[in-house]
């Protein structure tokens, strides 16, 4: 039989909120005390945010949380339960943390400083949120969303989108801006890799465990993702092996490692990069 929905410990409730907490807080630091002064965007929701807290004159905070929330709710069966209820409250006090930090005067305006101080605080607030179950922007909700109309890929379609956010601070700001923005981006986005500690947009994973029915059937109902059985003999054993493989992304890596040490504490796991996904089963179903 199998068993419950695995429940997290109060302490590892309370470490997650801790650091989400800590990466939300930093990415406002990031955008209100850096970027946002000296005119340079970030990309996907929060890129639209400020773009539109610009035009208008509202809150930064306030678009944050509006035009991401729509897509919480809208990605519910993509994402699951925690990541959903992760991502909101990270939303949340990224909101509250711009909001409050909107006043503060930039600690720079050195067009070589902000973008560069700025994007290395963004990309570990954003690690930091990510590497502890959540995320702070509706981008690659949305693009797996997308997935299951187009032929694209999730990481083309966030870059996609990106590169048009990115391109429009051209003209609503300047181009210098724009270029600055670019600049800020790659610096987070490699400052989230190293944070994350190499993690990539899609990862292997092969589990060898006694309970390699229950962690596959797991995987299955309550990640949405496709699974391979294998057999494999142990080369010291020589006894025959179950080996479980599948295709996950970088947001899904702490879920799927707390459901292996749930239902096998002793499993055998492996996780590795990949840079490429094609053909197959690799998109995702409603998980429930």
């Amino acid at each position: 039989m199998a068993k419950q929905h695995y429940k997290i410990s109060k302490l590892e409730l309370l470490r997650r909120i801790v650091f989400i907490t800590i990466g939300a807080a930093l990415v406002s630091v990031a955008l209100e005390i850096f970027l946002v002064p000296n005119n340079i965007i970030d990309g996907g929701i929060v890129g639209i945010s400020i773009i539109l807290s610009h035009i208008t004159g509202v809150t930064l905070g306030i678009f944050l949380f509006l035009l991401n929330v729509p897509f919480l709710i809208i990605g519910y069966k993509q994402i699951g339960k925690t990541f959903a209820l992760s991502t909101l409250y990270g939303v949340t006090v990224m909101s509250i943390g711009t909001t409050l930090l909107h006043p503060v005067k930039a600690l720079t305006y050195s067009p070589f400083l902000a973008p560069v101080i700025g994007g290395v605080i963004l990309g570990i607030g954003v690690g930091l949120v990510i590497r502890f179950g959540g995320s702070l922007d509706g981008t690659e909700i949305v693009a797996i969303l997308f997935t299951k109309k187009t032929a694209f890929s999730v990481g083309e379609i966030v870059m996609f989108f990106n590169l048009f956010i990115l391109g429009s601070a051209g003209f609503v700001f300047t181009w210098d801006s724009a270029m600055y923005s670019l600049i800020a981006y790659y610096i987070a986005f490699k400052m989230i890799d190293v944070t994350l500690e190499g993690f990539d947009q899609s990862k292997s994973v092969w589990i060898i465990s006694e309970e390699a029915k229950e962690i596959g059937d797991a995987i299955m109902n309550r990640l949405g993702r496709g699974v391979t059985y294998l057999q494999g003999e142990g080369a010291f054993s020589g006894g025959m092996k179950r080996v479980i493989f599948c295709v996950i992304t970088r947001l899904e890596e702490a879920k799927m490692k707390s459901i292996v040490q749930e239902l096998d504490p002793s499993a055998f796991l492996a996780v590795g990069n990949i840079h490429d996904v094609k053909g197959g089963r690799f998109k995702k179903r409603d998980i429930h």
